[in-house]
């Protein structure tokens, strides 16, 4: 368990180049488990296999859309496969100024909530991927949530 203050926290996450944060997809922060719950014989949640199956459902809808996964998609693909409505669009440009999201970061955000898309069987992307996509983005930028 990390005991460090906040301040020491951002000092050190500060040690992470713009650039380089912006080459990591998704940063997120995994809070520590409860060691009771770790030992119950069946884990709550999706089991393994039902992810498994949901990734490569996803996998496979990637491929069969655009001919290659959304991850490697170039900015001219991304705007063309990640169209949003307005609401989606303006929580994108908000967190982008808010986050002062590269242009990297903004494409990864698209890119992502494409993917969260994906998983979740959704042919657009909707408000409330992009919102989850944005927050995978957040880590590097401080805490404030958009």
């Amino acid at each position: 368990m990390c005991l460090c203050s906040t301040d020491r926290i951002a000092r050190y996450r500060a040690r992470v180049s713009g650039p380089l944060a912006d080459r990591i997809d998704l940063h997120v922060e995994v809070a520590r488990q409860d060691p009771a719950l770790l030992a119950q014989a069946e884990a709550p949640g999706e089991s393994t296999l039902d992810v498994a199956r949901r990734v490569a459902r996803a996998h496979h809808q990637q491929l069969d859309r655009q001919g290659t996964l959304n991850a490697k998609l170039e900015a001219a693909a991304l705007r063309r496969y990640c169209t949003l409505d307005t609401p989606s669009a303006e929580l994108l440009n908000q967190a982008s100024t808010r986050l002062a999201l590269s242009t990297r970061g903004y494409y990864k955000v698209l890119a992502i909530a494409r993917t969260i898309a994906d998983l979740d069987g959704a042919s657009n992307i909707e408000f409330e991927q992009i919102a989850e996509a944005i927050n995978y983005r957040r880590l590097d930028r401080g805490t404030a949530r958009v």
